[in-house]
């Protein structure tokens, strides 16, 4: 299935403080108009009627709020979520970040985070066709 409209956004950030809400604000006014907007901050489940496009924005958000509610469930539970969400006949782009390439977080959860974060791009990457890294907006294709 090739992208295309109609697209979903699916959005995991949430307006934890001012600044957060600042940045969720730009996004949504950045976003193209046509698109249909879907805010889930701790499931992927969502009704995506006839999108033939499916964006999820991101998994980074997504565990750290799995993680603030139930941090000992929370990475099963991600992965649970990308599973499901690859089973949907839509094209899905699925959107995270690296953060184990800089400096190591001084505290445990931090550490716990990044590495949970890491495994779970792994498994995303194993699970899709496509796989791009991206810096300074440039592509990389790793799979």
């Amino acid at each position: 299935m090739e992208c295309g409209p109609p697209v979903l956004y699916l959005a995991t950030a949430t307006a934890s403080d001012d600044e957060m809400a600042e940045r969720i604000r730009l996004h949504r006014q950045r976003r193209p108009a046509a698109w249909l907007t879907a805010e889930s901050p701790r499931s992927l489940h969502v009704p995506i009627d006839s999108a033939r496009t499916l964006i999820v924005e991101d998994l980074t958000l997504l565990l750290n709020n799995l993680m603030l509610e139930a941090p000992a469930e929370a990475e099963a539970r991600a992965r649970d979520e990308v599973d499901a969400v690859l089973t949907i006949s839509a094209h899905v782009i699925l959107v995270s970040n690296e953060v184990g390439m800089g400096i190591v977080p001084a505290t445990l959860l931090g550490r716990e985070f990044r590495d949970a974060l890491g495994r779970l791009n792994q498994h995303a990457a194993a699970a899709v066709e496509e796989a791009y890294f991206l810096v300074a907006s440039l592509p990389l294709r790793l799979k």
